[in-house]
């Protein structure tokens, strides 16, 4: 069997378009979404996120406000920087890139964002809501798991109802939102991590497999059902400096009947689904149902 590639970097682009028509329509009746997107240190990966991220918004046409702060940035300043934004009628949506520098409990900070400003979802009234099966803002990664889940769907006719799906790992922004996302759309869900005794034996049983325990390869590509949907959130970077996910590729995709490339598969999602969010933000605040 060959694999069906899920490309969520495709995926991602057609959102993208979508996204700027709804813009579109908000500019023109004198609206648009504000997303502030916060830096604290010089950390590279997350300045190459928060670069992809006002990318992004330029392209969809939200605006996009950026502050960079040095790494000797105090608990109290940045929690004054939420307030400000907070009691800003012009932004609809807050990010603080993660990890934060030694020394700043970013535990405070997610939880003094506004509720329906929580665009990147991790605020603990949006998780509740999520758990309660009234999600308002999703965290964007599990978010952006479903939209490929989704068009894969409507593709080829493939359903999540009735089906075992697998979640590797256990986190409080990937893996127990996706699998309480993966309940609401009617698959049978059990919840793995390194932990777990016997990880081959779940694995092999999944319809779908979603891999988000942050180990590179430690879903063994044979240990994948033949017929299965993959779905890769890792990223790791090898000493040849290639980028690979939780699961063996090559091996996996032999046997799966879609999964999705890393990189080029759920990161482009991610970005996607906060752009998201922040237009379903200025819809629910400024623009009305």
């Amino acid at each position: 069997m060959s694999a069906l590639i899920l490309d969520g970097k495709a995926i991602a682009a057609a959102v993208r378009q979508e996204l700027k028509a709804t813009v579109t329509q908000f500019r023109a009746k004198g609206i648009t979404p504000g997303l502030a997107v916060c830096l604290v240190g010089e950390d590279p990966a997350s300045d190459v996120y928060v670069r992809n991220k006002v990318r992004a918004c330029e392209e969809v046409g939200i605006r996009s406000v950026e502050l960079r702060l040095p790494a000797t940035t105090t608990q109290v300043e940045l929690e004054a920087l939420i307030d400000r934004w907070n009691a800003d009628d012009t932004i609809d949506g807050i990010l603080v890139q993660l990890p934060l520098p030694k020394g700043l409990d970013a535990g405070p900070i997610v939880a003094r964002i506004a509720t329906h400003k929580d665009v990147d979802g991790f605020g603990m009234e949006n998780l509740g809501q999520l758990t309660a099966g009234k999600p308002a803002l999703v965290a964007c990664t599990p978010a952006g798991v479903m939209e490929i889940l989704r068009r894969h769907s409507l593709n080829t006719g493939w359903s999540l109802r009735g089906k075992h799906a697998v979640v590797v790992g256990r986190s409080i922004t990937v893996g127990r939102p996706m699998a309480l996302l993966l309940l609401q759309a009617n698959a049978t869900v059990t919840i793995c991590h390194s932990q777990t005794a016997d990880l081959k034996s779940f694995v092999s049983s999944a319809d779908l497999l979603v891999a988000a325990a942050g180990q590179r390869h430690l879903v063994q590509g044979d240990w994948v059902k033949p017929g299965a949907v993959v779905i890769d959130v890792g990223i790791h970077r090898g000493e040849d400096g290639k980028l690979s996910g939780d699961v063996d590729f090559a091996p996996a995709a032999a046997l799966a009947s879609a999964i999705t490339p890393v990189p080029g598969g759920v990161g482009p999602m991610t970005i996607a689904m906060l752009l998201a969010n922040t237009v379903q933000a200025c819809q629910a605040r400024r623009v009305g149902a």
